[in-house]
């Protein structure tokens, strides 16, 4: 008779050795059988720690899953950058928001400089929607490539931040947009909207200290500048973008409404409009201020008094590239073209050391100027090479019936070089009352 083993879990191990040898189906089943109790409510639960697997050689790294790979995140900020210049400007207003990371390299003058070296900047012009009666902010860009004969228009939506959202169409009616690098600076009455020209970014900044209303506005030095469009107050403020603060830094020699500014060779020219003096000379003191630019040296503080423009025309349109003023006259009938250069800039010399210089006259419609029409010109400078203007015409109430202008939102640009005007692609017609400015995008 067979003798019975007492403890048959002394040959478990022997048992898994024959198996592993021999692959025995019924030392096999012995082992699985001997592992599963036969009274399941016995069954006491042992955690068995397993240790972390050793450094693996080649051979055995095969056996292991593939380890994931590293998020962007954890790339260094230069590698991020050269991923981030290669974006198309059309994809680039997403990324902002995906974290806090992207939008600090987005905003740095680093990612500006490496698509600046790529070439992938051109000089543009940036047109601003301002809906007078509600509607949605929008963005036209018409760039302007050397390579191409053809500029072509990138219109996208401009969300407005929180802080500006109840503003009405009203504050932005006749804002003001001054470019300072790659933002956008949309001056308005009682409000301020600073936008990222390559983002879409938009915040909002702090409003001028008195309210404006078809005032003069430009940069020079790196800040802003204001005057005019207030009966209040002959103010001049500077606007410091580092602060986002405004302060009082001279009083104008002449209260202006309806006047252009531009900054050029580190003037703040104010140029045209009608007095608003209230002393009851209207008459005399908008005939005086149509024609005349007044001229603030801003290292020094003084001001200048340029020859008035020559022919008695009234500017409507204005803007500076390097040393030289450039501003558009209208004549009853004819529109002209004028140059001014200040010398060498020296407040109390820009009347004695400078001169106007006659520049070929925009090309108009046949019928778009003349007696009873309203003529809107909106002028920026494209880099050194280039003056675009937005032309606008309509008829003035009570002379036309219909009250409707020729043409709208025509856009020009003059060679500088060349010395000849061109027809650039119009803006659309949800631009018709935009606020433009010359950038690098």
């Amino acid at each position: 008779m067979q003798r019975r083993d007492p403890d048959p879990l002394r040959r478990a191990p022997e048992a898994t050795v024959m198996a592993a040898d021999s692959c025995h189906s019924r030392s096999i089943s012995w082992f699985v059988k001997s592992c599963i109790p036969a009274d399941p409510d016995r069954h006491i639960s042992v955690p068995i720690p397993i240790p972390a697997p050793a450094a693996a050689s080649s051979t055995t790294s095969l056996c292991f899953p593939a380890q994931p790979q590293p998020p962007i995140s954890a790339l260094p900020d230069d590698l991020i950058l050269e991923c981030l210049v290669r974006v198309p400007r059309v994809s680039l207003p997403p990324l902002p928001a995906v974290c806090r990371r992207f939008a600090d390299l987005l905003a740095s003058q680093a990612f500006l400089q490496l698509r600046r070296a790529r070439g992938q900047l051109q000089p543009s012009l940036l047109a601003l929607s301002v809906p007078a009666h509600g509607g949605a902010f929008a963005q036209a860009l018409l760039q302007f490539r050397p390579e191409q004969q053809q500029q072509q228009l990138q219109v996208a939506a401009l969300p407005l931040p929180l802080a500006l959202l109840h503003c009405g169409g009203s504050v932005f009616a006749h804002a003001r947009a001054v470019a300072l690098g790659r933002e956008i600076f949309l001056v308005g009455r009682g409000a301020t909207l600073r936008v990222d020209a390559l983002t879409g970014a938009a915040r909002a900044c702090a409003p001028t200290l008195f309210p404006r209303k078809k005032f003069a506005a430009a940069a020079v030095g790196g800040r802003i500048y204001v005057a005019g469009g207030s009966a209040r107050t002959a103010a001049v403020e500077e606007y410091d973008p580092v602060a986002d603060a405004w302060r009082v830094v001279s009083e104008a020699p002449r209260r202006r409404y309806g006047c252009a500014g531009a900054g050029a060779g580190g003037v703040f020219y104010v140029a045209g409009g009608v007095a608003v003096s209230g002393d009851g000379a209207r008459a005399l003191g908008a005939h005086v201020c149509a024609g005349s630019v007044d001229a603030l040296h801003v290292a020094s503080g003084s001001w200048a008094r340029p020859r008035a423009l020559p022919g008695g025309g009234c500017v409507v349109g204005a803007c500076g590239v390097g040393d030289h003023l450039y501003v558009v006259a209208s004549h009853a009938v004819e529109l002209s073209f004028w140059r001014w250069h200040g010398g060498a800039g020296r407040g109390s010399d820009l009347r004695a050391g400078g001169g106007w210089v006659a520049l070929e006259a925009p090309p108009m419609p046949r019928g778009s100027v003349g007696l009873g029409m309203a003529v809107r010109v909106t002028m920026a400078g494209i880099g050194r090479e280039t003056v675009t203007a937005v032309m606008s015409a309509a008829a003035v109430r009570g002379h036309n019936a219909a009250g409707a202008g020729p043409f709208e939102g025509m856009v020009l640009a003059y060679n500088i070089a060349g010395g000849k005007w061109s027809r650039v692609p119009d803006l659309p017609p949800g631009f018709r009352r935009a606020a433009c400015a010359g950038v690098e995008c």
